[in-house]
């Protein structure tokens, strides 16, 4: 890629992706928050891997942007990181500062982003992209991959080399946006449990529940006529079925999967600890709107929806529930 290549929202994927574009020789700027701007200047970044392996970027060799006007100048390539809920603010943005030839790569939870950008974008070259793994934010511009997996970018794009990372081009967005969001109904029970990924996904009552999420969300994904993408050797339609397998059979299977960090969270129960809005709306609440439209019922994942947004409203971080209190809310 030649040109610059703004991260347009600079947390945890975009630290973590923007890091080791730069790390591989890009021209890249951090657009974020003053905090993380701050923290970085200060500790310039650390990536690390549950792979084992270690990268560490001085301040000198990184541009971070707290005003978009000047981060936007001149890119050749923005990939947009923000939190769904900003997509719309973030388009405006480019719009305004970017040139009019910068390509938009949105690496985004959920599935409407790409279409949000494209609609506020409408001459400019846009593209959908997922991002597979997990990071979490360690503090001191440390960012951590907890889990295992591809950048997944729509056929076309400008291509991106880094090192550490796995990324390849999809003709079908549609496809691997629903495997990830399939993926992904995980990221509120992980957040309402308080555990880590491991400890909780080998608790076979939080299995249950997700298995009933996800066979709502494959209902709908097989009404609407898309056959979701699997990001590993396990098909997606498959997981259901797995997850409620006791856990000796559980923990043999699973081993084909993604492979997690002992000390993997989802992101919703980072935004839940440090007190932030998640994305609930765009994981349990598509797959909860996309069934009202098509005449079909999520009670899972519309109590997940619920205690998701309890959660934010107290703001007093992951409730820590045990599982029992979903399942009788079901009965």
């Amino acid at each position: 890629m030649s040109g610059r290549i703004v991260i347009a929202g600079a947390g945890s994927i975009g630290c973590f992706v923007g890091g080791l574009l730069a790390l591989g020789g890009e021209e890249v700027v951090l657009l974020a928050r003053p905090r993380i701007a701050e923290e970085i200047g200060t500790h310039g970044l650390t990536l690390t891997s549950f792979e084992g392996w270690r990268e560490q970027l001085e301040p000198t060799r990184l541009k971070v942007e707290t005003d978009p006007a000047a981060a936007l100048a001149d890119a050749a390539l923005v990939l947009v990181t923000v939190k769904s809920g900003a997509t719309a603010e973030m388009a405006a943005l480019i719009a305004t500062h970017a040139p009019p030839s910068a390509a938009v790569i949105s690496l985004q939870n959920g599935l409407a982003n790409a279409a949000i950008l494209r609609a506020a974008l409408s001459n400019r070259a846009v593209y959908a992209g997922m991002v597979s793994f997990n990071v979490l934010h360690q503090g001191e511009g440390c960012f951590h991959r907890g889990t295992s997996g591809p950048l997944v970018i729509e056929a076309g794009a400008p291509p991106l080399v880094a090192p550490h990372l796995d990324i390849i081009a999809h003709g079908d967005m549609a496809a691997v946006l629903a495997g990830k969001l399939v993926y992904n109904l995980n990221n509120a029970l992980n957040a309402l449990s308080g555990l880590t990924l491991r400890q909780q996904l080998a608790d076979r009552r939080w299995r249950l529940i997700l298995a009933a999420a996800q066979d709502e969300a494959l209902a709908v994904f097989q009404a609407e006529g898309i056959q979701p993408w699997s990001l590993g050797k396990v098909p997606v339609t498959r997981f259901p079925r797995i997850l409620r397998l006791p856990n000796v059979l559980f923990r043999l299977v699973s081993r084909r999967g993604v492979r997690i960090d002992a000390s993997a969270r989802s992101s919703m129960w980072d935004d839940l600890e440090r007190r932030r809005p998640t994305e609930i709306d765009e994981l349990q609440g598509a797959v909860i709107a996309k069934a009202a439209a098509l005449g079909l019922a999520a009670p899972v994942n519309h109590r997940i929806a619920e205690a998701i947004r309890a959660a934010e409203a107290a703001a007093a971080g992951s409730p820590r529930l045990d599982p029992a209190a979903l399942l009788r809310r079901r009965s």
